[in-house]
């Protein structure tokens, strides 16, 4: 058992899992939130939805792959920083051997009738994923401070949709207001 009680996962174990899922998550950087999901909460169940929302708001937020983020911060979370090189190890080994191998054949892909109707396939199920996955991390930030969450949940919103304005850059303006409303404020009302 690991800390708060709950179950230690082996370095082996990590690396299977996340060269498994990264071998088969196709879609981009929140694809992969999805499966983690699913295999970190609701099958092992080694990780909070709350430590998941953390997880995704920091690899958000931070620059370079989405995916690559959060493997390697989802393995810092579970076995340290060598949890951390494992799961970067398992996440980009995939990616570097489908790469190789596409580019072998690229000619034969890039005008192949099955592998396009395929991928088209593919996506409109990625983007129903992706909703579901929302719908469920934002049900859950609801009940923390309903108000506060709805506002900042319809901002993000309308700032990324309407303006254009990087996800991460209203991530990191969001993490500050917070920093400063729920810790620096509540800090200072104390000393009151």
């Amino acid at each position: 058992m690991g800390e708060n009680g709950k179950k230690k996962i082996s370095l082996l174990e990590l690396f299977l899992t996340f060269f498994r899922i990264n071998a088969i998550t196709f879609g981009g950087g929140y694809t992969i939130v999805v499966v983690l999901r699913d295999e970190f909460m609701s099958k092992k169940k080694i990780i909070s939805e709350d430590e998941m929302l953390d997880l995704v708001a920091i690899a958000q937020s931070g620059p370079g792959a989405m995916a690559i983020n959060t493997s390697v911060l989802t393995g810092y979370k579970l076995r340290g920083p060598l949890g951390a090189l494992v799961c970067m190890l398992a996440s980009v080994a995939p990616c570097i051997i489908i790469i190789t191998i596409i580019s072998h054949f690229y000619q034969e892909f890039r005008s192949n009738f099955f592998v396009n109707a395929a991928l088209s396939g593919m996506s409109g199920v990625i983007a129903a994923v992706l909703v579901i996955t929302t719908y469920n991390m934002g049900k859950n930030v609801l009940k923390q401070r309903p108000r506060f969450s709805a506002i900042v949940m319809a901002a993000a919103f309308i700032m990324s949709y309407f303006f254009n304005i990087n996800s991460g850059l209203i991530v990191f303006v969001f993490g500050v207001i917070g920093l400063v409303l729920f810790s620096i404020v509540k800090e200072e009302s104390r000393f009151q």
